[in-house]
Protein backbone atom coordinates (compact mmCIF):
# COMPACT_ATOMS: atom_id res chain seq x y z
CA UNK A 1 0.00 0.00 0.00
CA UNK A 2 1.44 3.21 -0.81
CA UNK A 3 2.00 5.65 1.70
CA UNK A 4 -0.70 8.42 2.17
CA UNK A 5 0.97 12.07 1.14
CA UNK A 6 1.21 14.05 4.69
CA UNK A 7 -0.44 17.15 2.61
CA UNK A 8 -3.56 15.08 2.36
CA UNK A 9 -3.34 14.91 6.14
CA UNK A 10 -3.11 18.41 6.37
CA UNK A 11 -6.28 18.67 3.96
CA UNK A 12 -7.66 16.42 6.79
CA UNK A 13 -6.96 18.29 9.57
CA UNK A 14 -8.60 21.56 7.65
CA UNK A 15 -11.63 19.59 6.91
CA UNK A 16 -12.24 18.64 10.43
CA UNK A 17 -12.23 21.80 11.71
CA UNK A 18 -14.57 22.88 9.24
CA UNK A 19 -16.65 20.09 10.76
CA UNK A 20 -16.32 21.21 13.94
CA UNK A 21 -17.42 24.97 13.14
CA UNK A 22 -20.52 23.64 11.42
CA UNK A 23 -21.36 21.36 13.51
CA UNK A 24 -20.64 23.33 17.12
CA UNK A 25 -22.47 26.22 14.89
CA UNK A 26 -23.72 29.26 17.26
CA UNK A 27 -24.54 26.99 19.65
CA UNK A 28 -23.63 27.85 23.45
CA UNK A 29 -20.83 25.52 25.65
CA UNK A 30 -23.89 24.53 27.98
CA UNK A 31 -25.86 23.72 24.69
CA UNK A 32 -22.95 21.66 23.05
CA UNK A 33 -22.32 19.84 26.75
CA UNK A 34 -25.88 18.71 26.86
CA UNK A 35 -26.36 17.49 22.57
CA UNK A 36 -24.49 14.25 23.02
CA UNK A 37 -24.76 13.54 19.45
CA UNK A 38 -23.16 17.27 18.45
CA UNK A 39 -20.68 17.20 20.86
CA UNK A 40 -19.82 13.18 20.20
CA UNK A 41 -19.06 14.60 16.18
CA UNK A 42 -16.70 17.22 17.64
CA UNK A 43 -14.79 15.39 20.05
CA UNK A 44 -14.37 12.21 17.07
CA UNK A 45 -13.18 15.69 14.53
CA UNK A 46 -10.57 16.39 17.29
CA UNK A 47 -9.33 13.46 17.64
CA UNK A 48 -8.86 13.16 13.65
CA UNK A 49 -7.42 16.12 14.05
CA UNK A 50 -4.88 14.89 16.09
CA UNK A 51 -4.09 11.87 14.77
CA UNK A 52 -3.62 13.68 11.25
CA UNK A 53 -1.16 15.86 12.95
CA UNK A 54 1.03 12.97 14.25
CA UNK A 55 1.43 12.17 10.33
CA UNK A 56 3.04 15.18 9.44
CA UNK A 57 6.91 15.05 8.89
CA UNK A 58 8.76 16.49 11.51
CA UNK A 59 10.92 18.66 8.98
CA UNK A 60 6.93 20.12 7.95
CA UNK A 61 6.67 21.39 11.94
CA UNK A 62 10.22 22.60 12.43
CA UNK A 63 9.37 24.84 9.46
CA UNK A 64 6.13 26.01 10.69
CA UNK A 65 6.30 26.37 14.41
CA UNK A 66 4.08 29.13 13.88
CA UNK A 67 1.14 26.34 14.13
CA UNK A 68 0.19 24.58 16.88
CA UNK A 69 1.20 20.99 16.05
CA UNK A 70 1.81 19.61 19.53
CA UNK A 71 -1.32 21.50 20.99
CA UNK A 72 -3.02 19.78 17.96
CA UNK A 73 -1.72 16.67 18.95
CA UNK A 74 -2.38 16.93 23.03
CA UNK A 75 -6.01 17.59 22.54
CA UNK A 76 -6.48 14.13 20.91
CA UNK A 77 -4.45 12.52 23.32
CA UNK A 78 -6.27 14.55 26.22
CA UNK A 79 -9.90 13.89 24.67
CA UNK A 80 -9.02 9.80 23.69
CA UNK A 81 -8.54 8.97 27.48
CA UNK A 82 -11.06 10.99 29.58
CA UNK A 83 -13.18 8.10 29.38
CA UNK A 84 -15.13 9.17 32.73
CA UNK A 85 -15.21 12.88 31.12
CA UNK A 86 -14.86 15.69 28.91
CA UNK A 87 -13.52 18.81 29.55
CA UNK A 88 -15.98 21.35 27.73
CA UNK A 89 -14.26 24.07 28.83
CA UNK A 90 -11.14 23.10 26.66
CA UNK A 91 -13.69 21.68 24.17
CA UNK A 92 -15.04 25.27 24.05
CA UNK A 93 -11.68 27.11 23.97
CA UNK A 94 -10.62 25.33 20.77
CA UNK A 95 -13.50 25.89 19.31
CA UNK A 96 -14.26 29.85 19.32
CA UNK A 97 -10.26 30.59 20.23
CA UNK A 98 -7.83 28.03 18.35
CA UNK A 99 -9.32 27.30 15.26
CA UNK A 100 -10.34 30.33 13.90
CA UNK A 101 -6.47 31.29 14.39
CA UNK A 102 -5.25 27.92 13.00
CA UNK A 103 -7.23 27.01 10.29
CA UNK A 104 -6.43 30.35 8.39
CA UNK A 105 -2.43 29.25 8.85
CA UNK A 106 -3.11 25.36 7.54
CA UNK A 107 -5.06 26.68 4.95
CA UNK A 108 -2.02 29.19 3.90
CA UNK A 109 0.37 26.20 4.64
CA UNK A 110 -1.37 23.78 1.99
CA UNK A 111 -1.88 26.43 -1.03
CA UNK A 112 2.25 27.21 -0.95
CA UNK A 113 2.75 23.46 -1.01
CA UNK A 114 0.08 22.97 -3.70
CA UNK A 115 1.92 26.11 -5.40
CA UNK A 116 5.34 24.12 -5.16
CA UNK A 117 4.15 21.31 -6.99
CA UNK A 118 3.32 22.80 -10.17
Amino acid sequence: MKKRDYKLFIKDIIDAMEHIEEFAGDMALDELEADEKTSSAVIRKFEVIGEAVKHIPKKVKEEHKDIQWKSMAGMRDRLIHAYFGIDYKLVWAAIKAEIPKLKPKLKKLLLSMEKEEK
